[in-house]
């Protein structure tokens, strides 16, 4: 167990001490204000405050920690080894930077509660981020920083064993539409139909027949792949199906259709199956609540795993709605149009409400590769490429990878070609 002295223990210590400590590192970790307590202290122990106490192991704190609400922070983005740090502590520190802090602005998502450009769907997008500006967005640097406080602890403290921890992987399979052209009403298909006529697409015209018809199979219908797939992998898939009603935004199948419910009960049975809120139950939580309802139905078991459409998140209120229905798996943190580490880490973590300053139940699992951010990408070698920096970076850490692909990524559609093998390339990683 490491203990650390502070002059003052507040929740954004503990919150922060307690991912960089357990989570990542492996080791139970306690706060005290006692000096007595410690002295007394016979295994790992650190101070934590703005001057050491004697000659122990000491990192000088920024104030970040110890206020409440937000402030206008001056942050100096420095390079420090491999990777860049910020919050520079001063020459009798141990650490050249606070890496609490630092993990703490990034954890909590600090800089999405500041004035920031939003896109067209309301997005915080990753040229607006601290990371992608100073260019340490692709990599795990909160993980980085907690392998960095390793090696100081056990150069100090010699005979105390650390856990391993090792690498893994979190596929999810977001399904926005199950089918392309199959059980989507009598009016929808009649408006493909005139659609495609009257747009002169007689290859589409075709493959819609052959697949109504029963000659071919939807496009979309990629879920006896997925499957497979999931029987040869350790690593259990999250599927992740939207069910809101049909909008603007959103036009999957009719949830109450029999085939529909039974695709989702069938791929339940092998993969841990959730639930994409609709765009409209992002801003009513009784829409949430309703979609959250008829999952439940369907799958028989509470509702566990969310991600939101268009990984739209508008802090705090999309968490809190989240918590406030007790759904306690979240998947929506990443950039849609780049590889990376939104928030700095490849270590699933607690939502931190700035507002309230308290740690909740629910957990974030950062996503880090989105299928529509490889295709800025052009050959399939420098996807590949790109994939493979993205999934060194996690292995150095012996992270939790997280990537986002949907059902018609597997699909025979061009725009998704080569596709699989890049799935592949993610499940052989973890072998």
């Amino acid at each position: 167990m490491l203990l650390v002295y502070t002059h003052k223990i507040t929740p954004r210590l503990t919150y922060t001490f307690k991912h960089i400590c357990k989570r990542i590192l492996g080791i139970e970790v306690k706060f005290t204000s006692k000096v007595e307590d410690f002295i007394a202290h016979d295994s790992l122990k650190m101070s934590y405050t703005r001057q050491p106490l004697s000659n122990e192991l000491f990192v000088r704190s920024n104030e970040l920690l110890f206020e409440n609400g937000l402030s206008d922070l001056d942050i100096n983005v420095q390079d420090w080894d491999n990777t860049k740090g910020f919050f520079a502590t001063g020459e009798r520190s141990d650490l050249p930077f606070d890496i609490f802090a630092a993990s703490f602005y990034l954890l909590s998502r600090y800089e999405e509660y500041l004035p920031h450009v939003k896109d067209q769907y309301g997005r915080f997008m990753s040229k607006e981020s601290l990371g992608y500006n100073h260019r340490f967005l692709n990599q795990p640097v909160v993980d980085i920083w907690s392998y960095k406080l390793k090696a100081v602890l056990q150069k100090r403290f010699t005979e105390f064993e650390f856990p391993k921890r090792n690498y893994q992987i979190k596929p999810v399979i977001d399904v926005p539409s199950a089918y392309y052209f199959k059980q989507k009403g009598l009016l929808r298909t009649l408006g493909g139909i005139f659609s495609d006529i009257g747009h002169l697409r007689l290859k589409k015209m075709y493959q819609r027949f052959s697949v109504l018809t029963g000659f071919k199979r939807d496009p979309y219908d990629t879920f006896k792949w997925v499957i497979t797939k999931q029987k040869q992998s350790k690593f259990k898939f999250i599927v992740l199906f939207l069910i809101g009603d049909y909008s603007t935004y959103d036009k999957n199948i009719n949830a109450n259709k029999k085939q529909f419910v039974s695709l989702i009960k069938s791929v339940a049975d092998y993969c841990n199956v959730g639930l994409k809120v609709s765009y409209f139950a992002l801003e009513d939580i009784s829409v949430l609540k309703k979609e959250k309802i008829k999952m439940e139905g369907i799958i028989n078991t509470d509702l566990s795993a969310v991600r939101h459409s268009f990984s739209k998140l508008n802090l705090p209120s999309s968490y809190r709605n989240l918590v406030e229905l007790e759904i306690n798996q979240d998947y929506s943190m990443g950039y849609i149009d780049t590889l990376g580490f939104r928030a700095g880490t490849c270590t699933p973590f607690q939502f931190y409400d700035l507002d309230f300053e308290v740690q909740t139940p629910l957990q974030i699992n950062p996503y880090h590769c989105l299928d529509f951010a490889l295709l800025k990408y052009r050959s399939q070698l420098d996807k590949k490429e790109h994939l493979q920096k993205l999934i060194n970076e996690i292995k150095a850490v012996n992270g939790t990878f997280t990537p986002v692909f949907h059902n018609y990524t597997f699909s025979n559609l061009s725009l998704w070609k080569g596709y699989r093998s890049l799935f592949n390339l993610i499940l052989e990683s973890a072998e």
